[in-house]
């Protein structure tokens, strides 16, 4: 099971199959030292700064609740030995334990329904317990980020064959299916008006298409078959792969409306060896089309990027093996965000306008040098999971 999606890469480009095993290989290394210690969590974020001889130095940042479940649901395609080495002792199973006992006292949607997630695909004894907080939190008559809805959606559907979620399943499927804005194929950054400035209601970012088509499409294979749910999932992959970068880039912000590119940076490692080939990987095992291709392309940009290849971005390189972690993004370096935000009002009044100006005043040539725990739990997912 755990080495089918690396031997399908293996075959199609042996290249790729040394850069995936690469690159699995940091993240195991740099994952305990995510971990607090004495805190049984994970750090918000690994922040570098340059040491006194040149080097760069790690410190952690922060706490994340969510990316601890996120960690959780990748490691656990790990064997049971790697797991403990991952998670301080402790199997997945066990870890997730620990974010159930947590659950009183979280009060985010989005992070309740990853634990449940993690309960349900751990097989937790307590996934009853996590699926009872996510409807004490979530409200159906507002409107939700389309991230944590999505999550809702992927929890329901794992947790289905252990506890009766059947009218909450059916609930968070339609949520989700009735965010899109007309007939469009990519999703809102919210699922109803209410949550957004009128200003920026269009604009959605990758995030906002991975989660909601892996979700539909787990949904799908959830049970006898949702055609509507898989089309739908199947169209929003469709969209993000022709949209995709000449060197590979999955692009960052997009008109929910038009399905068109708002703008394109920052270009985020982990979707590009994480995030977009666990979607794209989980549609195609519903039942979706082969998205390889893309995926392959996607996971190419990680070494191009700073290999003077025909589509640099930055010339730097992206992956510190003895550091364990991967750069997290390159940006404009533009301040406040300007390109974004400029383009973000022109778009709403003008859909599809491009000020080509700013590309030139604002290359894209800075690169953000963090690391967070999720982008390695979603890499293992990527990697390591899939069907037989």
């Amino acid at each position: 099971m755990t080495m089918s999606r690396l031997a399908a890469l293996g075959r199609e480009e042996p290249s790729l199959l040394a850069l995936a095993q690469r690159l699995l290989t940091v993240a195991e290394l740099g994952l305990p030292a995510m971990l607090l210690p004495g805190k049984e969590a994970f750090a918000f974020t690994m922040a570098a700064r340059r040491a006194p001889d040149g080097s760069w130095a790690l410190d952690r940042r922060g706490t994340s609740t969510r990316y601890a479940a996120i960690t959780a649901l990748g490691v656990r395609f790990l064997p049971e030995d790697r797991q403990r080495a991952a998670l301080g002792g402790r199997t997945a199973q066990e870890f997730t334990g620990l974010l159930v006992e947590s659950l009183p006292g979280v009060t985010n949607l989005g992070d309740a329904a990853l634990i449940a997630w993690a309960a349900a695909e751990t097989g937790h004894p307590k996934l009853s317990d996590a699926v009872a907080r996510v409807e004490a939190l979530d409200a159906y008559d507002k409107p939700q980020y389309t991230v944590e809805a999505a999550w809702v959606l992927s929890a329901y559907a794992a947790a289905r064959d252990t506890v009766d979620v059947e009218r909450r399943f059916t609930s968070a499927r339609d949520r989700l299916l009735k965010a899109r804005i007309g007939t469009g194929p990519l999703f809102p950054h919210a699922t109803a008006p209410g949550l957004l400035p009128w200003y920026r209601a269009h604009v959605s970012c990758f995030a906002d298409q991975t989660y909601p088509l892996q979700a539909l499409a787990l949904a799908h294979a959830s049970g006898d078959g949702d055609d509507e749910a898989l089309a739908a999932s199947e169209a929003c992959a469709t969209r993000i792969c022709e949209l995709q970068g000449d060197g590979g880039q999955w692009w960052w912000h997009y008109d929910a409306r038009t399905g068109g590119v708002i703008e394109g940076y920052p270009v985020y490692s982990v979707h590009q060896h994480a995030m977009a080939p666990t979607a794209l990987f989980d549609l195609t095992d519903a039942g979706g089309s082969d998205f390889g291709a893309a995926i392959r392309k996607g996971l190419r940009w990680m070494t191009e990027v700073s290999e003077f290849s025909e589509h640099p971005d930055v010339r730097e390189p992206l992956i510190l093996d003895e550091l364990g972690v991967t750069w997290r993004k390159v940006y404009r370096g533009d301040p406040k965000k300007a390109v974004r935000a400029v383009r973000g009002l022109t778009t709403r009044a003008l859909p599809g306008l491009r000020l080509a100006s700013l590309d030139r005043v604002y290359r894209p040539l800075s690169v953000d040098r963090e690391c967070r725990p999720y982008e390695f739990g979603w890499m293992l997912h990527a990697w390591q999971g899939g069907r037989i």
